[in-house]
């Protein structure tokens, strides 16, 4: 690595926590570091770092603190959101509605609740990775109790019309509750739930440089779920535990931090995958990935492009041999090695399935990485593309 330049790529999987962000969960650490559950004044230390996180996290969603469940992350906010409205909804009915382009997370718990009495259906998203509202609707039943919809697809970047689809789905039934995965989006959006009927909605705090192990669920007031942890009652119940504190009060400056000057942000991501896509464009045997002519309508920070003749997995690794660190699908499905549901779904062609890299930027990303990487590449394909394939 002598010599060569580091460009961190792959800032879907995760970010660094900020030095903010760190500063914050030190304190707490070496000094706050009471239980919040306790009476005495360490312990109201604790607690009030939990409540400023709350606030801090209920203003970026103009939602109430009261609202917010804090989590150990994503996976967590996902199975609780999934798993806890389906068993507190199954008088009502017993058929689920997500899609063909969710995360693991999403999907394994509908599996599991089929796998318990209930019918789940998965609607079919097009080439762009939007989710086909007409076909979603015409799934919806009378027993339908559960629509999840994920907000930003983390393999591709695809970024869904939650308020249209939500309020789609709710005029043919009212009483259905309808989920969000927005791990990928929050951060990179003004998400405001209750104006885009999102009655649950799952986040994670190490996509925006804040620290792994935390996240949190919006719960819509009224909005009535199934705990899934027992135990001493905390956060009134809903997820049972000591808290997390060093990790919730990161998640809270880190969600502070992400929506302060958040569009000069997300304008400066755009332009550099802007540029990025352009170039990627002018490789021969490069095909990018649901992308459309206005890169505003995909998300800020994600690029999937496949590389004819080239295994992703070869290409990842020549790459991190010149210092620049990529994906070759979502982390979590990279502990699974198989072909991308999500690239399937979209109809990436079968001979480009495994050849398909994620780049993901952030709002640190600089130009000057981006030319390095875009750099490696023109060098590295040519001589990959040597090697024949068996």
């Amino acid at each position: 690595m002598r010599g060569k330049m580091e460009v961190y790529l792959d800032n879907a999987a995760t970010t660094r926590v900020s030095d903010q962000v760190q500063s914050v969960m030190n304190q707490v650490f070496d000094s706050d570091f009471g239980n919040p559950s306790s009476l005495h004044r360490k312990g109201m230390e604790a607690e009030r770092y939990i409540r400023q996180a709350k606030e801090q996290i209920a203003r970026s969603l103009k939602a109430e603190p009261k609202e917010i469940i804090f989590t150990s992350g994503g996976t967590e906010s996902n199975n609780m959101a999934v798993i806890g409205a389906a068993l507190a909804m199954r008088r009502t009915g017993k058929h689920l509605i997500t899609t063909q382009f969710e995360h693991a997370s999403v999907y394994n718990p509908m599996l599991f609740l089929k796998d318990m009495g209930f019918t789940v259906d998965f609607a079919p998203v097009d080439a762009m990775g939007h989710v086909q509202i007409q076909k979603l609707l015409e799934l919806v039943q009378k027993d339908t109790i559960l629509v999840s919809v994920m907000y930003v697809n983390n393999e591709v970047g695809a970024v869904q019309n939650i308020a249209e689809i939500s309020a789609a789905v709710k005029k043919k039934n009212s009483g259905i509750l309808f989920h969000t995965d927005a791990v990928q989006a929050y951060g990179k959006y003004k998400i405001c739930p209750k104006k885009e009927g999102i009655d649950l909605l799952s986040a994670s705090g190490h996509k925006l440089h804040g620290p792994k192990g935390s996240g949190f669920l919006y719960i819509r007031d009224k909005v009535h779920i199934i705990p899934l942890i027992y135990g001493g009652g905390q956060q009134k119940g809903m997820r049972s535990g000591t808290e997390n504190v060093p990790a919730i009060a990161g998640f809270g400056a880190a969600a502070e931090e992400t929506y302060s000057k958040h569009e000069a942000k997300i304008a400066q991501m755009y332009e550099q995958k802007q540029k990025f896509v352009e170039q990627l464009g002018k490789m021969p045997g490069v095909k990018v990935n649901a992308v459309t002519e206005s890169l505003t309508d995909c998300a800020p920070n994600i690029v999937s492009a496949s590389f004819e003749g080239v295994r992703a997995e070869v290409l990842l690794h020549a790459l991190e041999e010149e210092g620049v660190y990529v994906s070759s699908g979502s982390a979590c499905s990279s502990n699974h090695p198989g072909i991308s549901g999500s690239l399937k779904a979209i109809g990436v062609e079968s001979k480009l399935l495994d050849s398909t890299i994620r780049f993901s930027f952030t709002f640190d990303t600089t130009q000057k990485e981006i030319d390095y990487a875009l750099d490696q590449l023109n060098k590295l394909l040519p001589v990959l593309r040597q090697y024949k394939r068996h």
